[in-house]
């Protein structure tokens, strides 16, 4: 059988690689990494390019935030609070690098479950089997009761939840995110979805409280929202759905009423990146102008390197 075609190579046209443009450089490279060096030295020595820029540049945005008086929004999802970040958190709170916390229901559940018994996050597999998931009276009622106060006081829902917190003064107090906030007048919103949470599944939950306190909050969000423009930050942490698109919402209402709200830093961090944080936190609020990053990794991990990388350059 006759041999199959080859094409002749001999007359392609080459160049050299030294002139060529090229998008990974030795300058690039990491820096030796070694024991006793501070964590700006550590940062410093990161590889410069992809996420390790990124992150570093999300942590200078914050610190430029602080200087400038800007807001520094951070938006949580439960897992925060379970994989033991609310502690690096409240030190960002409490050092004027976060000006505004908000978080769906979970956050707040989880939060206060620590604060009041030092353990949360029940297992869901065995106890959806018998109907008691969800079912501890004394979490809805803290809970449940903060929306109905919330109400009557005319004050924020996550407001309400943290002065109930300071009221009754568990033994783990301290460590709660939704508590320091409020202790410090740092305003933790609270956005709730009706029926997502544990407390709903009680005959205490009240459809009326619980969506007029989050109503609320989503209006003292959107107040901070309408001041981000030219240097404020929006983090993302861990909320898949629900904070990117209250975000979103209260973007367009601040934007709506003649502020402007460009020119803005926002980060999505997370283990997986999702559509709606993508979409709504990392490209469409700073198509007007900004820089919004996205930077997977484990929260455990992620938070307390970015807050240490925010306290190396703020030095």
């Amino acid at each position: 059988m006759p041999p199959y075609d080859e094409i002749d190579l001999s007359g392609v046209k080459t160049y050299s690689a030294l002139n060529r443009v090229s998008k990974v450089k030795t300058d690039f490279e990491a820096g030796p990494i070694h024991s006793g060096m501070t964590v700006k030295a550590f940062l410093n020595s990161l590889p410069a390019c992809l996420k390790a820029e990124d992150l570093k540049r999300v942590a200078h945005s914050i610190v430029e935030a602080k200087k400038s008086r800007k807001p520094v929004i951070v938006m949580i999802g439960g897992h925060v609070i379970k994989t033991g970040c609310a502690t690096v958190l409240i030190d960002l709170v409490r050092e004027g690098f976060i000006t505004h916390v908000a978080s769906n229901g979970s956050a707040a559940i989880h939060d206060t479950e620590l604060a009041r018994f030092g353990h949360t996050s029940e297992d869901v597999a065995s106890q959806l089997a018998d109907g008691s998931f969800g079912m501890a009276s004394d979490t809805a009622g803290l809970v449940n009761h903060a929306a109905i106060r919330a109400v009557e006081t005319k004050d924020g829902f996550g407001e309400s939840v943290g002065a109930m917190l300071a009221e009754e003064s568990p033994p783990h107090l301290n460590r709660a995110l939704i508590y320091q906030c409020y202790r410090r007048r740092v305003p933790y919103t609270l956005h709730v979805a009706i029926g997502t949470d544990i407390v709903h599944q009680h005959p205490s939950a009240s459809g009326a409280a619980i969506g007029e306190a989050s109503l609320r909050d989503f209006r003292i969000f959107a107040a901070t929202v309408s001041k981000l423009g030219d240097g404020g930050v929006v983090l993302n942490l861990g909320s898949a759905v629900l904070m990117p698109e209250v975000f979103l919402k209260a973007l367009s209402v601040a934007r709506n009423l003649g502020f402007s709200v460009t020119n803005f830093t926002t980060a999505n961090i997370d283990m997986i990146q999702h559509y709606r944080p993508g979409v709504n936190v990392v490209t469409r609020p700073v198509l007007e102008g900004g820089h919004g990053y996205a930077i997977t990794g484990h929260h455990e991990i992620m938070i307390p390197l970015l807050a240490a990388a925010v306290y190396a350059y703020a030095e």
